[in-house]
């Protein structure tokens, strides 16, 4: 199988070439990354001599681009990693999420047409369906985005929806819910803490903690994706969920833990703009009809994530100020 991965040199897309790499070494994979502060070819270096893979500089909004990749060779599947995917920064800069998340998906929705791709898997969050107090989001669940991130993320998704159902283009969408692990960007909650704690500096948490997230290890989503690329029905939404939800400022608690630091490392700053009070997903669907069950508890892999900054700090202390 040849796979064109959009992103795969940020967090999710370069674990989920590792993992195919360890299960299917004999598949094919070019790497296509626009090389934003948040793509980092550090993460894939292992596999430089590799002649199943291929890095390729690009932009998915660059309609040449994509095309030209797509020409040199016959491609079964693209699987949309790529994303602008940090709300703060789409508080500020909302049309760099605008350009990539969505234009960038019409782009790359528009050369799976034309270059007659076989799978179209495209990588998104479950912060589309917005905010709840009570209950989980199925993957019939209404949109409600309350960023620009999660309503680019939205705009994508309602485009692959349509390119499914006004051409045939086989697609199939992933809502997953906060993905955590080794090679994440330092912006994110647990790196940015963990490194903030390494170097002795505060943790800022937002308001008072208590907005509650599910967490899943990233190589549990690389097994699910794995399922959606193999075995996923064409034309069908998955979400991808653990069942693990912890508040923020529990999160706090356990990785001040975990470092050996007390509770007056958290300085609580004023809450972010629009930010949703709880996510939480239904992932029933894909454990029925796909087999998916997660591998990894949070505690364990928590604390190897912990683990995993606390000896890497060469390949994150270049990326923090």
């Amino acid at each position: 199988m040849k796979i064109l991965v959009t992103g795969g040199a940020g967090f999710i897309g370069s674990n989920f070439i590792r993992y195919i790499f360890k299960k299917y070494p004999d598949y094919k994979i070019v790497n296509f990354d626009k090389l934003t502060y948040a793509g980092n070819l550090e993460n894939l270096k292992d596999f430089d001599e590799n002649l199943n893979y291929e890095f390729v500089k690009g932009d998915i909004a660059d309609e040449k681009a994509v095309n030209k990749v797509l020409s040199s060779g016959d491609f079964d599947a693209i699987i949309n990693y790529a994303a602008e995917t940090h709300v703060d920064r789409s508080i500020t800069w909302p049309k760099d999420f605008i350009m990539t998340d969505v234009l960038g998906t019409y782009t790359l929705l528009e050369a799976a047409k034309k270059h007659k791709i076989k799978r179209y898997i495209q990588i998104s969050t479950d912060e589309v369906f917005g905010s709840t107090a009570n209950g989980t989001f199925t993957e019939q669940s209404p949109f409600m985005p309350n960023s620009p991130y999660s309503a680019s993320k939205a705009g994508a998704d309602h485009l692959c929806r349509a390119y499914f159902s006004t051409y045939g283009l086989p697609v199939i969408v992933t809502h997953s819910c906060n993905v955590y692990g080794p090679y994440q960007y330092p912006e994110k909650i647990i790196p940015l803490f963990v490194t903030n704690l390494i170097r002795g500096r505060k943790v800022p948490v937002y308001g008072d903690g208590k907005n509650v997230r599910e967490w899943l290890y990233t190589e549990d989503h690389c097994y699910a994706i794995d399922l959606v690329l193999h075995k996923g029905k064409i034309g069908e939404v998955y979400n991808i969920g653990s069942g693990e939800e912890i508040s923020n400022l529990e999160l706090t608690y356990q990785i001040l833990a975990h470092v050996g630091k007390s509770e007056e490392e958290i300085v609580h700053i004023e809450d972010r703009l629009g930010h949703d009070k709880r996510y939480a997903i239904d992932s029933s669907k894909i454990k029925n009809e796909l087999g998916f069950t997660p591998k990894h508890s949070f505690a364990e892999s928590l604390k190897d994530t912990i683990g995993w900054y606390t000896k890497n700090q060469w390949w994150w202390e270049r990326l923090v100020k």
